[in-house]
C-alpha cells in the first residue's frame, strides 16, 4: 500500500470565507494550533473533525481534503 499524502484547501476556504483560524477553531471546538497544523498538512483531521470543518463551511468534505 502507498503512503498518500492529504491534500487541504482548508486555508483557500477559511481565507476566501473570510474567517479567521481562531474563529474557526472556535466555532468547531479546537485550538488555533489544530487549524494551522490542519493547513500546513501537518496534521490529519480525524473525520468527525473533517465533517465539522466541511459543515462549517456549507460545503463537501471532498471540496476541503484530497489525495496527492
Amino acid at each position: 500500500m502507498v503512503d498518500q499524502q492529504i491534500k487541504t484547501m482548508l486555508r483557500e476556504i477559511r481565507t476566501k470565507a473570510e474567517v479567521t483560524q481562531e474563529q474557526l477553531a472556535d466555532a468547531i471546538g479546537v485550538s488555533r494550533q489544530t487549524i494551522i497544523s490542519i493547513e500546513k498538512g501537518n496534521y490529519t483531521p480525524s473525520v468527525a473533525l473533517a465533517l465539522r470543518i466541511a459543515h462549517y463551511f456549507n460545503v463537501c468534505v471532498d471540496d476541503i481534503f484530497s489525495y496527492e
